[in-house]
């Protein structure tokens, strides 16, 4: 059911984007001249320490500016999380990203991203695995001054029982360059 409608979004975005992209073909016509100066680098970096608790992430990312108002992109995430005598975790994978900014202030955005998950963790009757796939479809809204955006995403996919983020709703900073 999820990858039906997985697919059907990919379409649907698909589609949307080839309209909405469609006027910024007219390279001569458009402020921008050349391929990278389009392209902005930037990503997340999250570091989490306690007594009996770690979490490394790191996320890079680039977009290309179709226009003032459209940019889409590829970003990569490596997660490392551990909770001492109880589980350890490994999370890596790609999302796609479309970022609408309608004015210089407001950002929406919207990312698919597909996990892989490894998880080991302690039952009481040893150290048994679960490995999975967890997709997720985050739109979101943020405040973005200069190349920082402040914001807060919504996981439209989330399924409490079957997820690897605890709650559907996110605050994010993105930063680009």
């Amino acid at each position: 059911m999820k990858v039906r409608i997985l697919n059907h979004i990919t379409k649907i975005v698909f589609v949307v984007s080839l309209f909405v992209f469609s006027d910024s073909v007219k390279a001569q016509e458009n402020e921008y001249t050349d391929f990278w100066s389009r392209v902005h680098f930037g990503g997340g970096l999250g570091i989490g320490f306690g007594s009996n608790y770690t979490n490394i992430a790191l996320a890079p990312s680039a977009i290309y500016d179709f226009n003032q108002y459209i940019s889409a992109g590829i970003a990569l995430q490596g997660s490392y999380v551990r909770d001492k005598n109880f589980y350890e975790s490994y999370m890596y994978g790609p999302s796609l990203i479309v970022l609408g900014n309608p004015i210089p202030q407001i950002q929406l955005s919207a990312e698919l991203e597909q996990l892989r998950v490894n998880v080991d963790y302690d039952d009481g009757l040893g150290f048994p695995n679960d490995n999975f796939w967890n997709t997720a479809l985050f739109l979101g809204a943020g405040y973005r001054t200069n190349n920082v955006t402040i914001g807060v995403r919504y996981n439209v996919l989330h399924d409490s029982d079957k997820n690897v983020y605890s709650d559907a709703f996110m605050p994010f900073v993105r930063v680009y360059f």
